[in-house]
């Protein structure tokens, strides 16, 4: 270990911040929380999928977007970090019987939605889907940990990480031990919206964490007789926040009474993906 340290140094050009080397040369460079993966294991690309309040559809673009890049034939995974209110597996009609162990009895094996991406979530533990997780934010945030390095992940090309709203113990934990490439910020077309941008941004911020872009869920509703979009909430003001910000907006959901349904009958994966297909084009292109 001496003679790695000795190595390292020789070849310091005290720039710690660049920097991955674990030596007692290191000079005021920002500490190291990340977490690990467990032996063999890879994930190239890490997404964190926020908000700056609830409600607004984060577990939905998480969704869409593992399916938009599983669909373009890369090896996708969701991690479910909203660990007391978790939706993903529901989404893709799994339940707690698909879990299972590494060969040596030391890793989760995340399960299978049908095309193939990877979950790993609080629910598919449980014996029962229906039991509240009443854990304080310590234990909450030493579960996403385990999420990412004691579960057998193998050669990911795009994590997308669902959080719980706000800026809280988990998406501090997350920034902090996982790797994380850049955000997508989710937001409706409220009045909240600046609220809701600058909470997530100001954390991204201090996190150091880039912000690939923003998505408007619920944005309109498609009247089923003439076609004309309609406005349920009001005009959006999703634009003067994302030009406040500097934010590019990369899609606009529509508000769809069969996506729901589907969503609630586990049948995501069916869903048209064209309306969120340029936010997928943006994170493909990290990579």
């Amino acid at each position: 270990m001496a003679e790695t340290e000795n190595k390292n140094a020789s070849n310091c050009d005290s720039n710690c911040s660049s920097c991955t080397a674990n030596c007692n040369a290191r000079k005021g460079g920002a500490p190291d929380f990340r977490a690990k993966l467990a032996e063999g294991c890879s994930v190239k690309k890490v997404i964190g999928i926020v908000s700056g309040k609830g409600g607004v559809g984060k577990s939905t673009v998480t969704s869409l977007l593992a399916c938009g890049t599983r669909r373009d034939g890369f090896h996708t995974a969701i991690m479910d970090a909203d660990i007391t209110g978790p939706s993903i597996p529901k989404a893709f009609g799994l339940s707690n019987d698909g879990l299972a162990v590494s060969d040596d009895g030391k890793l989760m094996v995340p399960d299978r939605s049908a095309n193939g991406i990877e979950i790993i979530s609080s629910n598919l533990l449980l014996e029962n889907e229906d039991d509240p997780i009443i854990w304080r934010g310590s234990l909450i945030a030493q579960a996403v940990k385990q999420f990412w390095s004691e579960t057998e992940w193998k050669d990911v090309d795009y994590m997308f990480v669902d959080m719980p709203p706000g800026t809280g113990d988990v998406p501090l934990t997350v920034f902090q031990s996982l790797p994380v490439d850049g955000i997508i910020i989710v937001t409706s077309p409220q009045d909240l919206v600046s609220m809701i941008v600058a909470k997530a941004v100001n954390m991204a911020k201090k996190m150091n964490i880039p912000i690939i872009g923003v998505v408007e869920n619920m944005s309109y509703l498609v009247c089923p007789h003439c076609g004309e979009r309609i406005n349920v909430f009001g005009e959006s003001h999703l634009d003067e926040a994302a030009e406040k910000y500097g934010l590019k907006v990369l899609a606009r959901l529509p508000m769809d009474p069969k996506d729901a349904s589907m969503m609630d009958a586990g049948a995501v994966e069916g869903i048209d993906l064209a309306p969120i297909d340029a936010a997928v084009k943006a994170v493909e292109a990290l990579g």
